[in-house]
């Protein structure tokens, strides 16, 4: 393969993405708890709305919970950043959010990490609250319970007061090949790129972070979105793709 069909190839690579974020609808950030897929009492979204405003006061980070009713094609990672890229969740210059994302129909979970909580809520962190906590109450049909034990698990991490759970052996090994294929994609955009000699490769990395899956480095800027009177806003936060993601 010529250089010139390696360029085409890759440019197409990286093009395919953005085109698929414009035939996607996103919720407004209407608030802490934004329950598109309708998975939760009212009452239910009042009390994690409650203990989230506690938590932000406390710490001053940013921690949303969403449910989506589908994924409209794409994977929850690629749903995930979009939302981030919009909403862009925590202070700027902190870097403080936390997207919790749940896709009930798809049977899909990420836990979305900005940039300055990553050493706290580590990739590994996020897939143990998702299979030790998350997951267990999903199967059994409590996806307020599962969220709930969510919340509680992300927030103790972010107070580096999280325990860790051991998780069953098989859900141990999907995340190894999973964390296995990310790095191997990761080592495959760098190879194409030192070939081509070209710019992007600079630009995949920010502050030593894999930069998500448009190539921009991570998300920054601000945001103000919510209800009409502008009480809710993103905040401006910065996300690189940390976190984790699980299935049911």
């Amino acid at each position: 393969m010529n250089r010139l069909s390696l360029t085409t190839l890759l440019f197409l690579t990286l093009l395919s993405p953005l085109a698929a974020r414009a035939d996607i609808q996103l919720p407004m950030l209407s608030g802490r708890v934004v329950d598109q897929a309708q998975r939760l009492k009212a009452e239910e979204r009042f009390q994690l709305t409650e203990l989230i405003q506690q938590y932000e006061r406390r710490s001053g980070h940013r921690l949303v919970v969403a449910t989506v009713p589908k994924l409209q094609g794409v994977t929850i990672e690629e749903y995930a950043q979009q939302l981030i890229h919009n909403w862009k969740l925590g202070k700027k210059g902190k870097d403080n959010g936390v997207l919790f994302l749940i896709a009930p129909n798809d049977r899909k979970i990420r836990i979305e990490v900005g940039y300055g909580l990553e050493s706290a809520l580590t990739e590994a962190l996020a897939a143990n609250i998702i299979y030790s906590k998350v997951l267990p109450e999903f199967r059994r049909g409590d996806f307020s319970g599962g969220i709930n034990a969510g919340v509680q698990s992300i927030i103790a991490a972010t107070k580096n007061e999280y325990v860790a759970e051991p998780l069953e052996t098989r859900e141990e090994q999907r995340i190894a090949l999973l964390v296995g294929l990310f790095l191997l994609l990761i080592m495959l955009h760098l190879f194409i790129s030192a070939a081509l000699g070209s710019p992007i490769q600079g630009r995949l990395f920010k502050r030593g972070r894999y930069g998500g899956y448009y190539g921009t480095g991570g998300f920054g800027g601000s945001l103000s979105s919510g209800d009409p009177a502008g009480r809710f806003s993103g905040g401006g936060g910065g996300f690189g793709g940390g976190g984790a993601s699980g299935g049911w």
